[in-house]
Order: C-alpha cells, then sequence, then structure tokens
C-alpha cells in the first residue's frame, strides 16, 4: 500500500502518518520528493486498512500495490533512482557507470595494471573478483582477503571506487570494509539470508540476476534488500541459461527497458557473462547501451590467454579502450555520456 502525502504536510505531520502506521503492526517507508512524500506501508493489507489510512490529517491518497514487490516499484516510486558508489560515481544518472577489471584477482601486481589501464581508457569503478563461485572445486577460487587487500590498494592508487563479490554472511565484514559496491552474484540471487545481511550493511549493492531467474524473482530478491532498510541497490543483467550453446549465456535485451519501466532501480549490464566469447562483448555493450542501460560492467585481463578464470570472455587493455570508445558514439545517440579517458598530469 502506498500513501500519497499532500505537498503543504510538515516534517512533523509525515512523522504523524508514519507513527499511526507502526502502530498499526506495519512498517512505513518514507520516500521524499520534490513536490510530494509518498510513503510505502509494508505487510498486509485490506480494504479496511486503506481507509483508516485515507481518514489521516494531510494525507491526499492511499493506493494499493498491484505487484508482489513493493519499493522496487514504480509505483511507489515514480521517479528513477540514482546510486552513489563513491569518489563522485553514481549509477543512474546521464553518465554511464563503467565497472571494469579481472574476473578474479591474481596477484596484486595484476589488479594495480589493469587498474591503471581501465581507468587509463575511462572506466570510472573497479571491479575484481577475491572470491570467487566456481562450478569445480578443484579450479582456482580467489586469494580471499589477500585480494581485497590488493583490490583496495589499486582503487588508492587509481582512485577509483571498488565492487566486488561477497559470497558468504561470514564474509561481510571484511568484504564491506573494501567494498564501495558490494556485489550480490547470480547463484546468490535468492539467498535470502544474505540478501537481509546486506541490507543491513547499507552500502550500495549490485544484485545480479540468476541464472534461470524471472524477472519478478529478480525484483523480489531486489525487494529483501530494500525490506532492512538499503535504499542503494543496483540490478545487473548478466544473461540467462537457455538452450542454446553457441555461447556461453543468452544476454536478455528485453529485460534492460523492461526492468527500468518496472522498478525505479538502475540496471547494468554484464556483456562479459552474458556472451561468454569476447568478440561479442563490444556489440552487446553498444546494444544494452542503446535498450537504456545505466552501466556496463566488463571482465579485463592484460593476457586473457593466460587467465585464471574467464579468459575467453575477458577483454584486453587495447580492445577494451576501443569497446569504450564505440559505446561512446552510442549513448550519444540516447542523450547519455561514458566517462572521459584518464588525462595524466
Amino acid at each position: 500500500m502506498i500513501i500519497v502525502v499532500s505537498p503543504e504536510a510538515t516534517a512533523e505531520d509525515v512523522d504523524r502518518i508514519v507513527a499511526r502506521i507502526q502502530e498499526s503492526g506495519r512498517q512505513a517507508h518514507l520516500s521524499v520528493g520534490t513536490e510530494r512524500s509518498i510513503i510505502g506501508v509494508i505487510g498486509p493489507d485490506s480494504p479496511e486498512l486503506q481507509d483508516m489510512f485515507e481518514t489521516l490529517p494531510h494525507v491526499e491518497s492511499v493506493h494499493r500495490v498491484t505487484k508482489p514487490y513493493r519499493l522496487v516499484s514504480r509505483e511507489f516510486q515514480p521517479h528513477s533512482s540514482v546510486v552513489p558508489v563513491g569518489k563522485g560515481v553514481t549509477v543512474g544518472g546521464a553518465e554511464l557507470a563503467v565497472m571494469a577489471g579481472p574476473c578474479s584477482i591474481e596477484s596484486e601486481d595484476h589488479i594495480i595494471q589493469t587498474a591503471l589501464a581501465v581507468r587509463d581508457a575511462g572506466a570510472n569503478v573497479l571491479r575484481g573478483g577475491a572470491f570467487k563461485p566456481r562450478s569445480s572445486p578443484y579450479t582456482f577460487r580467489g586469494l580471499g582477503e589477500a585480494g581485497l587487500e590488493y583490490l583496495a590498494a589499486a582503487g588508492r592508487l587509481t582512485g577509483l571506487p571498488v565492487i566486488t563479490e561477497l559470497m558468504s554472511v561470514r564474509d561481510i565484514d571484511v568484504v564491506a570494509r573494501t567494498a564501495d559496491v558490494i556485489q550480490i552474484g547470480a547463484r546468490n540471487m535468492q539467498n535470502f539470508i544474505l540478501l537481509d545481511e546486506v541490507g543491513k550493511a547499507k552500502k550500495p549493492v549490485m544484485l545480479k540476476r540468476a541464472l534461470s531467474g524471472q524477472i519478478e524473482e529478480w525484483l523480489l530478491a531486489a525487494e529483501y534488500i530494500l525490506a532492512q532498510g538499503n535504499p542503494h541497490v543496483i540490478l545487473c543483467e548478466r544473461g540467462i541459461r537457455t538452450f542454446e550453446t553457441a555461447y556461453r549465456n543468452t544476454f536478455d535485451i528485453n529485460a534492460i527497458p523492461l526492468v527500468k519501466e518496472l522498478s525505479h532501480l538502475p540496471v547494468v549490464a554484464d556483456p562479459s557473462h552474458g556472451t561468454g566469447k569476447w568478440k561479442l562483448v563490444t556489440p552487446v555493450a553498444m546494444a544494452a547501451t542503446a535498450a537504456g542501460a545505466d552501466g556496463l560492467m566488463i571482465e579485463v585481463h592484460p593476457s586473457p590467454d593466460h587467465a585464471l578464470s574467464d579468459g575467453a570472455q575477458s577483454l584486453t587493455h587495447e580492445r577494451f579502450a576501443e569497446m569504450m570508445r564505440a559505446v561512446s558514439a552510442v549513448a550519444a545517440s540516447v542523450e547519455r555520456t561514458v566517462p572521459q579517458p584518464f588525462v595524466r598530469a
């Protein structure tokens, strides 16, 4: 249920409405707009409850939410969210967020070398995996806390905010100390205990769509995070599993405009995982930009044929710079911009 507060209501008036919602045994989530405030009522609703809220002073209207997800819905918040991710970088604004770096951090020199290259080409967020979910327990699964230390050092050197994946509740404190953005990977999209905990952490969270995740399931997973009081959630389309075997996953370009219609949350595209082939990364990144993506997540490696994970879908430093130039032309056609290459002093 959504309560629209009249524009002349004071902060004290809004507090009284919130108090009445809480007295009814429900939670209140306040969204303050430029013209009106909207209060989301979380909990069981009924026509009688709607009638009761409509009688409160300074309530302009009350609407029952038609979707199973509420806080992430456009019905709750009509305007698009812009998520700050540190160092003056946002996701959801006019400028695309470009998150780039290796799938796995292999050494301190490796992440620093790549961080400098992607920053120089225009990336404004550094990605790197320290804890890696792998299909086989015998493949490289990341450097763990040492990898986080190397990532933090690369972030400090380049001035880039960093994003890294959290796999387990047990690692949330150490990951949150390093990451400007916590990534929840596809395999954990419906790990509801983990979603609750990152909601409490109050750090920006990027939630990847599961391999077979339906749009509604994806948005309900985001709802878990927002319901814990964390509004800074970014969605990431990274391809879904279908019958096709010619590439790693099927990148669902439809998801980008559809989710942006259903939800106010920003959407990032991951064409690296979405295709699994480096030759497809640039054209799919261009397509995602044209479809309205608010950012891109790109895997970059200095020598992909020697990468410890996901080399086949990683761009070299030079190819990443070429991709940035190609995406820039598409972004301009949809009134977006890309970060400019770094100019060394």
